[in-house]
């Protein structure tokens, strides 16, 4: 077998990435779930904890999902967070779930946070016209 070959043999047997597994679960999903899942992707540093994953991600043998309650329920006391972290999944839960959460928690996020949570609300809202960035 040459390196091309082997290189293709090895696409072809290797998973899915969490990130597919968790948009193909999201598209069967509410608008608030889908819009969460992808601000966690795009966010990417907190799904790439394995301690956030261990409490969020639920794997089954065909593909994987976000149990929301199960990380709204027990995050706090388990996962070492920092403000910013905290506040991020702490909005994420809101979006995926309707929940009263104080809007200050966004003075914690940071502008990448931010911007990640802002495009989440206008996926929420069914907005694909407004744009969330940097201001020219």
């Amino acid at each position: 077998m040459d390196q091309m070959d082997e290189s293709e043999s090895a696409t072809l047997t290797a998973p899915p990435l969490l990130s597919d597994r968790l948009t193909e679960w999201a598209s069967t999903q509410p608008r608030g779930e889908r819009a969460a899942v992808a601000a966690l992707i795009e966010e990417g540093d907190i799904l790439a904890r394995q301690d956030v994953r261990d409490l969020l991600v639920v794997e089954t043998g065909s593909g994987a999902f976000c149990d929301w309650t199960r990380l709204e329920n027990r995050y706090r006391p388990i996962l070492p967070l920092t403000p910013s972290e905290d506040a991020f999944l702490t909005l994420l839960i809101a979006i995926a779930f309707p929940r009263h959460v104080p809007l200050w928690r966004v003075e914690d996020l940071g502008d990448r946070r931010l911007a990640v949570v802002l495009r989440a609300l206008a996926r929420l809202a069914c907005s694909d016209t407004i744009a969330v960035g940097a201001r020219t």
